[in-house]
């Protein structure tokens, strides 16, 4: 690819990512929000600092994880590099950057969206707003995803946005699903228990999954189903199954039709991590441990990323920050 496609590839891949990431940490902490009103409430929040492996720095910052120092820390903390308005603002500079390849309408709306989250103060995320808050931020970044989807040009720029996307999508579902791993490890007595069922119905939900889930499991919910579902479902279009092939397929595109070379290591990569999910069932995950098989594909996620910046952005950074 020439240095000047090979930087916009970079700007459109990582654009994509930044504002999946900041509609999925909304969904993040708009799911822990209802898990905290539980008798679990106090070590709730705390998990999400350990998620993200920011115990550092939040606690430099902070002396505890209340709710409220987790939700301006994730929300509105501009010095955080993996809150919701640094992500926001680092899809907003790789927009700009794209100035004359996206439309005026994708470049207003993530103005608009930018502008409103800088207007917004302490009192705006308190705990009682976060549900309306983290609402609004879901339906911004949906908006920004539709406006996309109806203007982007069909070239290669498509096939990077979209790479971006789907490995984001597959992350942070990764995620969502290790929050209730840990949410429910300090008591197991509680697992099959009223509480514990709606907590997955809250995680379905914050997944965007609970009516696909009821269409294909319409009598009961179980942990087990959950988890497969958000892994290995071949039709939940946020499940890490549907992302990875969608990766695979967009990787072997660039290949074929754009004859992208470079991208035969990720390809690679994909494929062996296509190859695996393809193979597991969800009782080997669990009863190999969820946590540890969530880790993995994380760690997997990020080594694919890593080839792709290899093999397209010459080993560039991100045109504002790291995954």
């Amino acid at each position: 690819m020439a240095a000047l496609l090979a930087r916009y590839a970079e700007c459109i891949f990582w654009l994509a990512r930044y504002m999946e990431r900041a509609e999925n940490l909304a969904r993040i902490l708009d799911v822990n929000e209802t898990f905290a009103r539980d008798s679990y409430g106090a070590t709730n929040w705390v998990t999400i600092v350990r998620l993200n492996a920011d115990e550092k720095r939040f606690f430099e910052l902070y002396p505890t994880a209340s709710a409220k120092n987790v939700l301006n820390f994730y929300i509105l903390d501009q010095q955080n590099p993996t809150s919701i308005i640094a992500a926001v603002s680092s899809a907003r500079e790789n927009a700009r950057q794209l100035r004359p390849l996206i439309s005026t309408e994708m470049w207003a709306q993530i103005n608009v969206f930018y502008n409103k989250l800088l207007a917004w103060g302490p009192n705006d995320i308190a705990p009682q707003n976060i549900q309306r808050q983290c609402a609004f931020i879901k339906e911004a970044c949906q908006t920004h995803t539709g406006i996309t989807e109806g203007t982007f040009f069909r070239d290669q720029g498509w096939y990077f946005y979209n790479l971006g996307r789907n490995l984001e999508r597959a992350d942070q579902t990764t995620r969502v699903l290790d929050i209730k791993y840990h949410t429910l490890l300090p008591s197991p007595r509680d697992v099959g228990t009223p509480v514990d069922i709606s907590q997955w119905n809250s995680l379905l939900r914050s997944a965007a999954g609970y009516h696909a889930f009821r269409r294909v499991y319409p009598r009961g919910l179980t942990p087990a189903a959950v988890a497969g579902f958000l892994l290995f479902n071949d039709n939940f279009p946020r499940s890490v199954m549907v992302c990875m092939r969608e990766v695979d397929s967009l990787l072997n595109r660039l290949n074929s039709k754009y004859r992208l070379r470079r991208g035969t290591l990720p390809l690679e990569r994909s494929d062996e991590l296509l190859g695996s999910l393809a193979s597991q069932t969800i009782e080997a995950v669990i009863a190999g441990g969820l946590h540890e098989y969530l880790d993995r594909l994380q760690l997997s996620f990020s080594s694919l990323t890593s080839d792709i910046a290899q093999a397209f952005f010459h080993a560039d950074q991100p045109a504002t920050m790291t995954a």
